[in-house]
């Protein structure tokens, strides 16, 4: 799980939309996959099999290039995954029914609802969904909002800007954003957000944050399963 920033730079003569593509084409799939969940007539766990193989096919093709190898802060990085898997279920944990408050759970951010159904949980489903979580969500959702997101705000010619830095606007709107991404986990996603921003800001190492987001998800999904805490699998 040691991840660097081994980058090839995008040469003049790479097309504008594949330099686009290979920061933000795993995430747009992951998205797509996400709308078009309920309608695939597939069972579990052949779809969820097909997910994680859609999603590695996903990063694998658009963003081979720009993929970290290393993190150069890795053990600052997986203690400060962990702090922030704290942060987010400290809430919850220790104030019983903060996420029932209205400012949570609206018409705007939406309900705590889960995608999986607890009753047809198996080993074998539980190992893919943690795996997808902790391998494969990290890397597509890194390359969009601390990859390519804050540069894209601060320059189209995402190329030309260097990866971790921010303006202010950059820095908040990328905040805001990933925070607005978890629906009625909005409080915790925006302090997410933050450190995950200060932090990318601090090490420009994108793989750094592909590590503590990776320990953030592994930590919160075996805090799930220990506890069946199954609203936190949103």
């Amino acid at each position: 799980m040691l991840y660097s920033l081994a980058m090839t730079e995008t040469t003049d003569e790479s097309p504008p939309a594949a330099a686009t593509l290979a920061w933000v084409g795993p995430f747009a799939v992951f998205m797509l996959w996400l709308a078009v969940d309920k309608l695939l007539p597939l069972a579990n766990p052949a779809k969820e099999i097909l997910r994680d193989l859609v999603l590695v096919a996903a990063i694998v093709g658009f963003s081979r290039r720009v993929l970290p190898t290393r993190a150069p802060h890795w053990l600052s990085s997986i203690i400060l995954g962990v702090a922030v898997c704290a942060l987010w279920i400290a809430p919850d944990t220790l104030v019983p029914g903060w996420r029932a408050h209205w400012l949570f759970q609206n018409s705007i951010t939406g309900r705590v609802t889960t995608s999986i159904a607890p009753a047809t949980l198996t080993p074998l489903m539980l190992v893919l969904r943690t795996a997808r979580a902790a391998l494969l969500v990290p890397v597509l959702e890194e390359l969009f909002w601390r990859g390519w997101l804050p540069r894209w705000i601060q320059d189209p010619r995402v190329d030309d800007v260097p990866l971790g830095q921010y303006t202010p606007l950059a820095f908040w709107a990328t905040a805001l954003l990933f925070a607005a991404e978890h629906g009625p986990f909005w409080d915790v996603g925006l302090l997410a957000g933050i450190i995950y921003n200060w932090w990318m800001r601090r090490t420009k190492s994108l793989g750094d944050l592909v590590l503590v987001h990776a320990v953030t998800n592994l930590a919160l999904s075996l805090y799930v399963i220990a506890t069946r805490s199954w609203g936190f699998w949103m």
